[in-house]
């Protein structure tokens, strides 16, 4: 049976190895699953202190997805299997994933994904967490939690606050794709190279005939060249053309105000009304959570962020809300989830405060 993470090792001239990761359920848009997470962190532990391994290249398996996402449909199952918690499975999923984005945001390697196709939920975590981030001509980035009344994890409470503007806030609470333009104007790519283009850069890294702490100057110079050539051919972006409009729309201490704001906007753009419409359709419960995380978060550094998210996941996955969500969209796929609460004004600061509170003595990534 083939491994959901192939692992292989090429060699570079200069005596050295590349580690490759292969995210291979391409069935599944590749969709991490617990097994793929302990594959990954265990491999990326082991080239961690081998110095035969110079960098490490992440990919995913086929022409679609990069990583759609978490395994939802596990994380569903253990969720109502297990009303009101602990849900075991779905508690270890979370925690695993977390510490698996944290390694790869403090990895003493340059790390590279290359971002092809979707990139989504879990996978914008693995991508999020690598030091060189490419995407292409066909990269569609997303945080699309709201539509199942999660919220963006996986590190999205540290980099969402980064963007541009209110940039973070609209992807969150809109559930919008964003493209590999967009993603080089929000930071969260560093890269945009056409994906047929991906051979001659692997050719080019095992190449380098340069010492192992010159491997960084190096990749910048191989990664700016090809997107040199491509940049091209990668399509315009939506973010930086509609920063005021988005500023504009986000720009309040009220979130009810924000859905407002959407609710009367009137346009002929289409990625636009989408996002109006993602606003529209999702939980007003993981609205209001959403909203209250990133306002939480922001300024923190990367481990207290990942402390909180794996609170707020722990109590969400515990709640009803989360597995209408995924029934609603993923499992019946009637598009029509029956949300606790019907209006955003019915979610009160008393009824989101409990989301926040820890389930436990001791959070489980205190000692990340």
């Amino acid at each position: 049976m083939t491994s959901p993470v192939t692992v292989e090792e090429l060699a570079i001239k200069n005596g050295q190895c590349i580690g490759v990761l292969t995210l291979n359920s391409e069935k599944t848009l590749n969709a991490l699953t617990l097994e793929m997470i302990d594959l990954m962190s265990a491999q990326l532990q082991q080239w961690q202190t081998n110095d035969k391994i110079a960098a490490v290249f992440i990919q995913g398996a086929g022409e679609k997805a990069f990583c759609a996402g978490g395994d939802v449909q596990a994380l569903y199952k253990s969720s109502i299997e297990q009303p009101g918690g602990p849900c075991e499975y779905a508690e270890t999923f979370f925690e695993r994933e977390y510490r698996l984005d944290y390694l790869l945001h403090n990895y003493p390697k340059p790390t590279i994904a290359w971002g092809h196709g979707i990139v989504m939920g879990g996978g914008l975590g693995v991508f999020a967490g690598c030091s060189y981030r490419i995407a292409t001509e066909r990269t569609r980035i997303a945080m699309p939690e709201v539509t199942i009344a999660l919220f963006p994890d996986v590190g999205g409470s540290y980099f969402l606050n980064t963007m541009p503007g209110y940039c973070g806030r609209f992807l969150a609470l809109t559930s919008s794709s964003i493209n590999a333009a967009d993603g080089l104007y929000a930071g969260i790519a560093n890269y945009a190279i056409t994906h047929t283009s991906k051979q001659a850069v692997i050719d080019e890294l095992t190449s380098l005939e340069c010492p192992a702490f010159e491997i960084n100057n190096n990749l910048d110079n191989i990664f700016n060249h090809y997107q040199s050539q491509c940049i091209a051919d990668i399509p315009a972006g939506n973010l930086a053309t509609n920063q005021t409009l988005i500023n504009d729309l986000c720009r309040s201490d009220n979130v009810e105000k924000i859905a407002a704001n959407f609710s009367s906007l009137k346009t002929d753009d289409k990625w636009l009304q989408r996002a109006k419409n993602g606003l529209a359709s999702g939980s007003p419960l993981a609205i209001k959570w959403i909203f209250h995380q990133l306002e939480l978060c922001k300024g923190l550094g990367l481990k207290t962020v990942f402390e909180k998210e794996v609170l707020l996941a722990t109590t969400i996955i515990r709640h009803t809300e989360f597995a209408e969500g995924v029934r609603a969209l993923l499992i019946d796929k009637d598009q029509s989830p029956d949300w606790q609460y019907k209006q955003l004004s019915e979610v009160t600061n008393e009824v989101i405060a409990p989301f926040f509170e820890a389930p436990w003595q001791q959070n489980p990534l205190a000692d990340l």
